[in-house]
């Protein structure tokens, strides 16, 4: 006989009304933008599987982003939903649909760029293409909008409301906030007019009133209206908490949601806040914003405690809590808290891959979940046509993830690792203040291998002779990679980087870190916050050349906030006192320090991996152990190769 069921986030659980919709509960899909679509602005299989993705995690609110109401001069970045794109009511009504399927509402974000804009490569040949247009002369190359363009604005977001109503859309959101159009005009340190839009906030505010409106009169009363908006910027002279309440009051019953973000264009790390920064920094703003309103409001930012969640519902901080990046890395996030196992969710490492892969790539992937960038080919995954015995040697990223889906497929799967724990070199990071996310990824991971029925044999080392006697059908080789030891006198003084999670004890206050790229930056951060002075010493001029390049900004913040780097050493001899370098021109440099660290990199354990061919039918080689990289290159390939077998 089952036991009664009681919720262990009853706030987090309980449904929201607004307006003729009711959210089943108060966990909502932000605005994510998927670049899955095609160059005239058309969604496509895969960003509708992306979407739905979510939806079927359990989301209440599934909001699709962003939908481009001006596709010729509104167009943020990249590739956009175009609802001027005459065939995108199809594509629109199967997103809306296969949302709703699942039981979430389904929400678009409607977006104008402005001043922000890119013009679409269509549009090529205009002479002025490189003129952009906001609420006033900025710079040479933005210029102030009419009157007349303010108006085919607002008639733009009457028209993109009406189409995606008629699309089977339950609700609507409209960006007001992070240096997109409505915030310029919201913003005094762009909008400089001196006509009924600029100067006072009531005036500033017109555009938006306006656009709520005709919003308004496009989907009718009880169609719900969610407003995004920034409760500040950093900008000088820019917009902030006081005028945003006042703002929220000017918007205050016209709408049903108000959905209270923060930061504007140049504010990336305050909108999306690094693994740096506390989670749920902008929950305040809501908070604060929620005194002196009756509307609903939500908050964003870093959120994917459920602890945490639950308590800005219960007390009253947000009436809703929205997640982008938490939905990445585990789209069951609120199914796993509606149904009490909050023991199996998987946390965002905030390490902005997923940005930095748009950036660099315009695809949209996750470190820890293989699966985001392919939901639709997901669907047809073919099942294991015959049960195999897989044995897994290495308990680091890429061999969890290559075990738990091999077990997923019903395969009987056994994972050795030579160690006391699972982790891999990810072990370095449980200490980390700024990476609490890293250790308990192993604690979730090792929860889901013992639940699929993996047996899991630490301290247990592989051997060829090993592999031969258990005999199994399948051998994931996953042994990791070890630290570059350089070739220079008294390097043995020097504690790896791979090591500090067991051996932070020993290193003294005043530190050298050999290798200034991602690892000993991150370690020099690390142990510069716990109180010890950092210098870190790198060969070449730049240092985490190799972090991403939305995590590189917030690093550098911290190195120069917090540790002493020096470029264009490199390291010839550790003595008992510090690092003896040479500079670029010869001379001789000495670096004081009472512990040396060595993040010189990492090489791959490939004799010992060599080791293992011919020891069964079919070897597979996985991760670190290939070529050091990064985790989402070992979840990666951990992932497909058990989908292969």
């Amino acid at each position: 006989m089952s036991e009664a069921y009681y919720p262990m986030f009853p706030s987090l659980t309980m449904p929201l009304r607004l307006g003729n919709v009711t959210l089943k509960n108060r966990m909502c899909s932000a605005p994510m933008g998927f670049p899955d679509l095609t160059e005239d602005g058309l969604m496509t299989d895969g960003a509708i599987a992306f979407y739905e993705n979510r939806a079927k995690g359990g989301c209440a609110l599934v909001t699709i982003s962003e939908a481009c109401v001006d596709y010729k001069n509104g167009k943020s970045h990249g590739r956009l939903i175009n609802l001027q794109n005459p065939g995108i009511l199809p594509w629109l009504t199967n997103a809306a649909r296969a949302i709703k399927k699942h039981g979430a509402v389904a929400s678009i974000q409607l977006n104008h760029a402005g001043m922000c804009s890119e013009f679409d490569v269509i549009d090529s040949e205009k002479k002025d293409n490189d003129i952009h247009y906001g609420p006033s002369d900025f710079g040479d190359k933005v210029r102030a909008m009419s009157i007349e363009q303010i108006d085919y604005a607002v008639d733009c977001y009457r028209k993109g409301a009406a189409l995606v109503k008629k699309a089977g859309f339950q609700m609507i959101m409209l960006h007001m906030g992070h240096g997109w159009l409505v915030h310029q005009f919201l913003s005094p340190a762009i909008n400089h007019r001196n006509d009924e839009y600029g100067g006072s906030i009531e005036n500033r505010a017109r555009l938006a009133l306006r656009i709520i409106d005709a919003v308004r009169e496009a989907v009718g009363a009880g169609f719900p209206i969610d407003i995004r908006f920034s409760a500040m910027e950093t900008a000088a002279g820019g917009i902030g908490i006081k005028e945003t309440i006042e703002f929220a009051k000017l918007i205050d019953g016209k709408v049903e949601l108000l959905h209270v973000s923060a930061g504007g264009e140049p504010d990336f790390l305050i909108t999306h806040p690094s693994m740096f920064a506390p989670s749920g920094m902008n929950v305040h703003f809501a908070e604060e914003i929620k005194k002196h309103v009756s509307t609903p409001v939500a908050t964003v930012g870093a959120l994917n405690e459920p602890e945490q969640m639950e308590e800005i519902i219960r007390s009253g901080k947000a009436d809703a809590v929205c997640m982008a990046r938490a939905l990445l890395a585990d789209p069951e996030l609120p199914r796993k808290v509606s149904e009490n196992r909050p023991e199996e969710i998987i946390r965002c490492l905030r390490c902005f891959v997923c940005h930095a892969e748009r950036m660099l790539t315009q695809t949209r992937i996750c470190a820890l979940n293989p699966q985001i960038g392919r939901e639709y080919e997901a669907k047809f995954d073919a099942p294991a046509t015959k049960i195999k015995k897989v044995l897994v040697i290495g308990g680091g990223p890429g061999g969890m993830q290559a075990a738990l889906t091999a077990a997923r497929r019903g395969h009987k799967v056994t994972l050795c690792e030579k160690e006391g724990s699972l982790g891999g070199n990810l072990r370095c990071e449980k200490n980390v203040s700024f990476k609490k996310a890293f250790p308990k990824y192993t604690e979730v991971m090792e929860t889901l291998l013992r639940r699929e029925g993996v047996d899991l044999r630490l301290s247990t080392e592989v051997s060829p002779a090993y592999v031969k006697s258990f005999a199994p059908d399948v051998l994931f080789v996953a042994v990791g990679a070890k630290s570059l030891i350089p070739d220079i006198p008294g390097i043995e003084k020097a504690i790896p980087g791979t090591e500090i999670g067991e051996r932070e004890k020993e290193i003294k206050n005043t530190v050298a870190v050999i290798g200034g790229g991602l690892v000993g930056c991150e370690c020099g951060v690390h142990l510069a916050l716990s109180g010890r002075k950092v210098s870190i010493i790198e060969m070449t001029d730049k240092v985490a050349a190799d972090a991403n390049p939305r995590h590189r900004p917030a690093l550098m913040n911290m190195l120069s906030s917090h540790t002493e780097v020096l470029t264009g050493l490199k390291a010839i001899a550790v003595k008992d006192d510090g690092v003896l370098c040479r500079d670029n021109d010869g001379n001789t440099v000495f670096v004081r320090a009472d512990s040396v660290l060595c993040a010189a990199g990492l090489v791959p354990n490939r004799d010992l991996t060599d080791s293992f061919f011919n020891t069964a039918p079919r070897v597979e080689v996985i991760g670190d152990c290939i070529s050091p990289g990064i985790i989402r290159e070992a979840t990666f390939r951990g992932y497909h190769a058990a989908l292969d077998i």
